[in-house]
């Protein structure tokens, strides 16, 4: 029986080193049935100038090309719309595979009931002078968890059956950042999760570079009101503990965004209101005092957790 099809999309803009990275580990994949669409946002370079001398064997390669910037969502939604695969694998331009990902997330699918729409995998985080491998958890009717701030794989770890996407809808290109914890809120109203407690996902986060994640005025001003809006009657429905703790956990991503990019004085704000609506982690409560010292608490923390991570480069499971 030949393998059901994966599209595997890749929005870009203007990084073609890390484009071929990228495209390379989808060619690397000992999975024989992949489409890769490649969504140039209109990149100085154009995509498809970048990959040309690049040889991908039998990998079945489109690159699509904005005529225009239009922003990493609008890239993403442009090659799901193109897809023609059962089940669909999203990769950022500045991640990468391992090679038996897309195999072991189909055998997942493969060998699980149709209520399964979303598989996901562990991940490891490089940040230049050390990395942090996590390996989620969550799984099956996994709504509740969303909501109240539990950890999930972001874009480049799922792959989701296609159907299930045009059930619960395209990513919403409004949210600059966030994008994929607002849509995994809406996937799961419509399907169960599995995850893969494998290390098959790598992302990239030095620090200094610019990433969208890392935008922390936009997160503030638009993607949190908007997920907000979006979701807090859906957790207002399963509960006054769920309202609570969904807002805190959105507050306290706030905090420890405005941390890292040295606003304190947002950084109290946001984690104290964290610790206010949903007082139960500690985590979050030492996150608080460390924002009370602003810059002269802050480094000295900073560094120690740099420095634990570097030395043990442990596995966490979250």
């Amino acid at each position: 029986m030949s393998k059901p099809l994966v599209s595997v999309v890749i929005p870009t803009y203007k990084r073609p080193d890390k484009l071929r990275r990228a495209t390379r580990s989808v060619a690397d994949q000992t999975y024989p049935n992949i489409e890769l669409i490649v969504v140039d946002d209109h990149s100085p370079q154009p995509a498809a100038d970048t990959l040309a001398t690049e040889s991908f064997d039998d990998l079945d390669l489109v690159c699509l090309r904005h005529e225009e910037n239009r922003g990493a969502n609008q890239a993403r939604n442009t090659g799901i719309r193109k897809a023609e695969g059962e089940y669909i694998a999203l990769l950022d331009d500045d991640d990468d595979w391992r090679p038996e990902k897309i195999s072991r997330q189909v055998e997942v699918f493969e060998n699980s009931d149709d209520e399964v729409g979303v598989v996901y995998t562990g991940c490891e985080y490089d940040y230049g002078d050390y990395t942090r491998d996590v390996i989620f958890t969550c799984e099956g009717d996994v709504t509740e968890d969303l909501l109240v701030g539990k950890s999930f794989g972001e874009f480049s770890t799922l792959m989701v059956r296609t159907d299930v996407v045009f059930e619960a809808g395209l990513p919403d290109e409004r949210f600059p950042s966030w994008q994929d914890r607002e849509w995994l809120i809406r996937l799961s109203q419509h399907t169960e999760f599995r995850v893969i407690r494998e290390l098959l996902t790598r992302r990239h986060c030095p620090e200094g570079e610019e990433r969208i994640s890392n935008n922390y005025t936009e997160k503030r001003d638009v993607s949190f009101p908007l997920l907000v809006e979006k979701h807090r009657d859906l957790a207002k429905s399963h509960g006054r503990k769920y309202e609570r703790a969904f807002l805190a956990s959105l507050l306290f991503i706030l905090g420890q965004e405005a941390l890292r990019n040295r606003f304190y004085g947002d950084a109290r704000k946001q984690l104290l209101k964290s610790v206010y609506y949903y007082p139960f982690h500690t985590d979050r409560l030492v996150y608080a005092l460390v924002a009370l010292g602003g810059r002269l608490s802050y480094e000295p923390a900073r560094l120690a957790v740099r420095t634990l991570h570097a030395i043990s480069n442990g596995t966490v499971t979250e």
